[in-house]
């Protein structure tokens, strides 16, 4: 008996999802339920004037359908400033926000429902898209070509959980709006850094490959660091095989710092060198070689990744807390004074740790949805407790949790966040929830060395035993000249103590 085949045809899909639901609702569980139904009804209205359906609601989540995929995207980009007016008129704890993905795909319906690869393939996108912004896919760029005025930004070929093929997808450049006289000055933007393809000097074409997989590994690497803008693949790639000069090649893509590195391979041996460069001077920050023995190139690769996108993570914030030192105070906008707080931060001492709550408290002041001056504004508070003879209050522990919650909730995606939770947790003497957030900061960023500190101290009071030393020393190995390094080896002496390995 042949099985009756469901009825199929092309639509295009938008989802959306709300970011940080789940932080949220630990943190404002009554408010968060409160305003959540508005944003639904804001969606399904905008939805039907744009000609669309909604389909479903799954929790926190909607799924819509279009005839058209013009109305589509139209309605995503429509939505997404809608709900930003709506934000605005709350306070930053209450606010709701979304992720959004737009597929054109081919569909199974069934019973008034749909489903497919075409309905998968957005619910990915979502995933991708920023807090606020929307992803789409190459068949949604190419269809609606220049039909509506917006644009896009390539983020190369994507691979999306249980979809056979890469997919290529783009960035929707989401305009700010619109600045009141008498608003507080924007948060300046994140510094921009461009990973040019590295060199193959091996003098073997056939091993381009090797050399064009490291560069975009590290380019996925450091775009894990949420305050910092990576420059696209496609974007870099057009330079390759060209002579380059950083500063014209900065400009053009408009980037402030430059990755650049060759490989050469000899033997079972490759020889790896990677430079960063400020691109405003022209001069190297930070050069390193490594040698490495090629039985497992794959492990070489992830290796030299790692370690690379780790390094020049702290580098980068060192000049950035650098630039800002002398600048007069009523110049400071809230990414000035983020990064001269942790310049305080990082002289830990009672002084440093007061001056920079402070100037992290005015970043928030300046920018409400600077996600990443409340993480470190919570980690701040602990450090006063553990370190400088604060009275661990209830209120203290109490307002860390908060602030660090609002981080998560700001950007589920960003690992500083859950690495400040996970160390408020610590404090708080939760252990397993510790150990959960921590656990989630690695997988969101690999290399992020403070994020293995934290998971190694958190299994060691957990009695994690050796797995915890094991962190430690991933953390020493991926940032041996982190402003943590101390911490990175007073943390794991203290474990050895647990573990009675005097």
């Amino acid at each position: 008996m042949e099985t009756e085949r469901l009825p199929r045809k092309l639509a295009a899909i938008l989802y959306a999802d709300v970011a940080g639901y789940s932080a949220l609702t630990g943190a404002h569980e009554d408010a968060t339920h409160r305003t959540l139904r508005s944003y639904l009804d804001l969606i399904a209205d905008g939805v039907q004037r744009h000609h669309g359906r909604v389909v479903h609601y799954a929790g926190d989540a909607v799924l819509a359908a279009f005839g058209a995929v013009v109305d589509a995207l139209a309605a995503a980009h429509t939505l997404q400033c809608e709900i930003e007016t709506l934000n605005a008129s709350l306070p930053v704890q209450h606010r709701v926000r979304f992720r959004m993905g737009v597929n054109l795909g081919d569909v199974i319906e069934d019973r008034g429902d749909i489903y497919g690869d075409g309905v998968n393939v957005a619910a990915r996108l979502e995933s991708l898209a920023d807090i606020g912004g929307i992803c789409i896919s190459q068949s949604v760029r190419t269809a609606v070509g220049n039909k509506l005025p917006l644009e896009y930004e390539s983020m190369g070929e994507q691979k999306l959980k249980n979809i056979a093929d890469p997919v290529p997808a783009y960035r929707v450049c989401m305009q700010p709006s619109p600045a009141s006289p008498d608003s507080a000055p924007p948060a300046r933007s994140r510094p921009a850094i461009a990973v040019l393809p590295f060199d193959n000097m091996s003098g073997d074409p056939e091993q381009d490959y090797f050399a064009d997989g490291l560069t975009e590994d590290i380019i996925t690497a450091l775009a894990k660091n949420r305050w910092l803008l990576v420059i696209a693949r496609n974007s870099v790639f057009a330079y390759k095989g060209q002579p380059v000069d950083i500063r014209r090649v900065a400009s053009e893509l408009g980037a402030q710092y430059v990755v650049e590195g060759s490989v050469r391979k000899a033997g079972g041996r490759v020889r790896i060198t990677a430079q960063l460069i400020d691109a405003s001077t022209g001069n190297h920050v930070w050069a390193q070689r490594y040698d490495r023995q090629l039985e497992d190139i794959f492990a070489v690769q992830d290796e030299i990744t790692a370690t690379v996108a780790a390094t020049i993570e702290p580098e980068l914030g060192t000049i950035e807390q650098q630039r800002v030192q002398h600048k007069a105070p009523q110049s400071l906008d809230a990414w000035d004074c983020y990064h001269l707080g942790l310049s305080h931060l990082y002289r830990f001492n009672k002084a440093g740790n007061a001056t920079a709550q402070d100037l992290l408290r005015k970043a928030i002041a300046l920018d409400p949805g600077f996600g990443a001056a409340y993480a470190r504004l919570a980690y701040c508070i602990i450090v006063e407790m553990v370190y400088f003879d604060a009275e661990p209050t209830p209120r203290m522990l109490d307002e860390a949790l908060e602030l660090a919650r609002t981080a998560v909730a700001l950007d589920d995606r960003d690992a500083v966040a859950h690495f400040a939770l996970g160390r408020v947790r610590l404090a708080r003497c939760e252990y397993d929830s510790s150990v959960d957030e921590l656990q989630t900061s690695i997988e969101l960023n690999p290399s992020l060395a403070q994020a293995h500190c934290g998971l190694g101290d958190a299994l060691a009071y957990a009695g994690g035993g050796a797995e915890s030393i094991r962190h430690f020393e991933e953390a020493i190995r991926l940032s041996p000249h982190d402003p943590y390094r101390w911490g990175f080896m007073s943390y794991r002496a203290l474990a050895h103590l647990f573990l009675e390995q005097y």
